[in-house]
């Protein structure tokens, strides 16, 4: 079986020279093909949900012997405090900016991810991957409610599975499933959507298992409504310190169902690929698309939640294993982005991204061998522009994080807000108006940046 040792050293890099020289490392399984990967995107999944991240109440025994296999991120972001910005970035590799998608596309909306960028998994597809999504995409309006539909087919993927063709708000749980009822039963008794998206993923790395494949495992939990198995909610409602029904804001238990489900799902995946001796072959991801809704959980210590640029808005949980390359049980501390995962997947698959194509990500190789190596950036970017408040009381704005600085600026009242993270991640001391010369720099850092990659700021609000 392969070592870490065995693929530095076969690579012919040192583990710096290996992401900090920009040559492409090209991991071989034992049957001389690369990496397969296996993406697990939880919708909504706060900071601080699993166990493995201080969480009592919810069980994720699975995604926890997960962490201490692989390296757990403590500073992982997104590219967005919503749900389509998010799936651009990953998508591009690039700012949801310069993507032209800054909020959730609508079911009818003319906007859409545009067939020019070469995705991450157009990338993998041309170095001979077999690509595949299963669940939500939300890239593009649907034909269904009137708009030109751009389906994961027209971006590298060759397998779409249970996946969305109608409107996804609201949530749809049991089959029949409102966003596709073209989606036929398959599960005894009453379907649910996370065990059906479980069930595929395991059929899927069972149809390719002789090749390398790239599987997008896209979880619609835990989106509100939030709607669990009923035999795992009453579990859950017999816990000390359960929340009543599907609105609990702590302790939810209809949440708590929805993501032992999705940790059920590792489980099944991660035993799949040891009967198939895949295990050490594969790269696996789990991670979430934007923080919680603070309506029905909590993202403490973080502050606030979905649709806010604070952290608990922005801050995700993310773990990779890969055992060939990272070291079991390691913990990351430094800042990154779900814009790194297209240049870290394609170096960790052996092709480069096309050279026309920008990118804002940077590999995360090095980082995954020794999380004390530093990347060779410290700085991160948000924008989030809003005609109008979000209903769960995000605001137009924009943020920056240099080091552990933090400035907010809001569009629509011009205010700022300034934090130290290091000494302050609940972001509950403002210090905007006692350290004027760091404001300064980080504002004319955040301004050079939209005007860099174009941002667009709504009519009548401030820059």
């Amino acid at each position: 079986m392969s070592t870490r040792r065995d693929f530095i050293k076969a690579a012919g890099f040192g583990i710096v020279d290996l992401a900090m020289s920009g040559a492409v490392a090209k991991p071989k399984s034992a049957a001389g093909r690369n990496p397969n990967i296996v993406f697990i995107l939880a919708d909504d999944l706060g900071w601080a949900e699993l166990g493995c991240y201080g969480n009592t109440f919810n069980e994720t025994p699975n995604l926890d012997r997960l962490a201490k296999q692989g390296m757990r991120f403590t500073d992982a972001y997104t590219a967005a405090p919503v749900c389509s910005p998010y799936r651009a970035a990953l998508m591009t590799g690039q700012y949801p900016a310069r993507t032209g998608i800054t909020d959730y596309l609508r079911p009818n909306d003319k906007k859409h991810l545009s067939t020019e960028y070469i995705t991450i998994s157009e990338a993998l597809k041309n170095a001979g991957y077999a690509t595949g999504i299963i669940g939500k995409w939300h890239l593009t309006g649907y034909a269904n409610h009137g708009a030109k539909e751009f389906p994961p087919a027209m971006h590298g993927f060759d397998e779409t599975i249970v996946s969305e063709n109608r409107g996804i708000g609201g949530g749809s749980y049991f089959h029949p499933y409102h966003f596709n009822r073209e989606v036929q039963k398959r599960l005894p008794g009453k379907e649910y959507l996370v065990d059906r998206c479980n069930l595929e993923a395991i059929e899927f790395i069972e149809r390719h298992k002789n090749e390398s494949f790239f599987l997008y495992l896209s979880h619609y939990a835990v989106h509100t409504r939030l709607t669990g198995k009923p035999e795992l909610v009453a579990e859950f409602e017999k816990k000390p310190g359960a929340g009543k029904g599907f609105k609990a804001q702590r302790n939810n238990p209809h949440l708590a169902a929805q993501l032992k489900s999705i940790d059920e799902g590792i489980g099944m995946i991660r035993t799949k690929l040891d009967e198939l001796g895949l295990s050490s072959d594969t790269i696996l991801v789990f991670t979430g698309d934007n923080g919680g809704e603070d309506r029905v959980t909590s993202n403490a210590p973080l502050r606030a939640g979905k649709s806010t640029l604070y952290e608990g808005g922005i801050r995700v949980p993310l773990i990779m294993s890969y055992p060939i390359l990272v070291p079991a049980g390691t913990i990351c501390k430094t800042p990154t982005s779900n814009i790194d995962f297209y240049p870290t997947l394609c170096q960790l698959a052996g092709t480069r991204p096309d050279s026309k194509q920008h990118f804002d990500g940077v590999s995360l190789t090095d980082v995954l061998q020794n999380p004390k190596i530093p990347l060779q950036r410290d700085i991160l970017y948000w924008h989030y522009p809003l005609e109008k408040p979000h209903f769960l009381g995000g605001h137009s704005s924009g943020a920056v994080r240099k080091g552990d600085w933090k400035l907010i600026e809001y569009f629509d009242t011009g205010q700022k807000e300034l934090y130290n993270l290091a000494d302050d991640i609940g972001e509950e001391n403002n210090l905007v108006n006692t350290n004027h010369e760091k404001v300064a720099e980080l504002h004319g850092l955040l301004k050079a940046w939209r005007k860099d990659v174009g941002a667009k700021i709504p009519s009548g609000q401030t820059d």
